[in-house]
């Protein structure tokens, strides 16, 4: 048995001549307990809005999305998409145009995104979380367009889920030169119908600037006849979808970038990251002041057993071996507190989990969710486990070599 570890435990463990050392333990102890389980249960709080968003996005984002690296269309017909049609885990394929237009309704106007898609949207999309009013979801009929709005679109623009009068819509043509005279030439108007449902992804990025409407309507108004922006897959239920993608960008090349859902949202989950990186620092910091506990707590230890290390001296033992009994002394505190913290962290997750403890307001239907969403990562509780140690050991170590050679010689 390693000689400076089973000292330090017979250490922890026996009766001291001041009790106070034992008190100061204790709560050395529970200083870093209750660190280490605001660590786990922030970093779990962070991982669950993560998830919420994540799943906002998850009804409308395709599952894989393929967009040209240069430019913002590509014809629909080159032979690297006629190929990927053919890829055996593929349930979906929908062709996307989307460019900015002006729409407006009455009185009121408004800068819009109008995405058009294949009549096979629906595959793609989770409809059923999407849509709401009493129609359904339909692009076109006969010779009439239809569009779909993001409700807070709808909202700014004066409109219920279903309007009788059509939205104007108006994209400037590319290509031709500015009538300075009658500049309303150089627009190409249309209009889109009510097909009496607005979509909803809680997403301000959607819901208050995108437009669903046909491709065809899209080509015609944004003259972009054969040609596409994006297209999006839907993959077999199972299918592993990192495998998939890195399978379909081999396909295409590097004429084509294949992004899944995170990635087509890279801005809003990197920011995510950071702020929990931000809290995660700072419950580090919160930690290294639970840690000085730990340090007055080894000083008087050292204080008190200064008449055992003379005999332990005596008896052959070395500085080093002396000074590691403090460590480990410091380090067993150290890891106590972060078994009982992560155990503490783990329950509350729990807890918040099965009854929603902790709510986001008072009245009910007030937010998307009633209670703060929780999930717990593996990765997390064994990030937060070392960080405790290497934050105890870190702050430990100086003091505990000068208290030991300055109050021992």
């Amino acid at each position: 048995m390693n000689f400076p570890f089973y000292i330090a435990r017979r250490y922890l463990f026996s009766r001291k001549s001041h009790h106070a050392i034992n008190i100061i333990s204790a709560i050395s102890v529970c200083g870093v307990a209750l660190a280490t389980t605001a660590l786990v249960c922030t970093m779990s709080v962070f991982n669950g809005f993560q998830d919420l968003v994540a799943s906002f996005f998850t009804a409308i984002d395709p599952q894989l999305k393929v967009i040209p690296a240069k430019g913002k269309t590509v014809a629909s017909d080159v032979p690297a998409l006629t190929a990927l049609k053919d890829y055996p885990d593929l349930t979906a394929y929908t062709e996307v145009l989307e460019d900015n237009a002006l729409v407006i309704s009455g009185e009121h106007q408004a800068m819009v995104t109008v995405k058009g898609v294949d009549d096979n949207f629906a595959r793609t999309a989770d409809l059923d979380k999407l849509l709401y009013g009493d129609g359904s979801f339909t692009l076109h009929a006969d010779v009439l367009e239809y569009g779909i709005p993001g409700i807070q679109l709808a909202i700014q623009l004066g409109l219920g889920t279903h309007f009788d009068t059509p939205l104007q819509v108006y994209a400037p043509q590319k290509g031709e030169q500015v009538n300075l005279s009658n500049p309303a030439e150089n627009f190409t108007r249309n209009e889109l119908y009510s097909p009496g449902v607005v979509f909803a992804v809680q997403q301000a990025k959607y819901d208050a600037s995108y437009i669903l409407t046909s491709l065809r309507f899209a080509r015609d108004l944004f003259g972009q006849q054969g040609r596409i922006s994006a297209v999006e897959l839907k993959l077999k239920e199972g299918t592993d979808i990192h495998r998939a993608q890195k399978e379909i960008q081999a396909l295409l090349g590097g004429e084509f970038i294949v992004k899944d859902r995170y990635e087509q949202q890279d801005d809003v989950f990197r920011i995510m990251k950071v702020e929990k990186l931000i809290a995660y620092l700072f419950l580090t910091f919160i930690l290294l002041v639970a840690c000085f506990n730990i340090i007055g707590s080894i000083s008087m230890l050292i204080i008190d057993k200064k008449a055992d290390v003379r005999t332990l001296r005596n008896l052959g033992a070395t500085d080093s071996q002396i000074i590691r009994i403090f460590l480990f002394e410091g380090r067993l505190i150290s890891g106590f507190g972060a078994l009982a913290g992560i155990a503490l962290g783990l329950l509350l997750c729990y807890l918040q989990q099965a009854f929603g403890l902790i709510t986001l307001g008072k009245s009910s239907g007030s937010f998307v969710i009633d209670a703060y969403p929780v999930s717990v990562r593996p990765w997390d509780v064994v990030t937060v486990f070392f960080t405790v140690l290497l934050v105890s050991y870190g702050a430990l170590w100086y003091p505990v070599r000068y208290l030991s050679k300055r109050l021992l010689d």
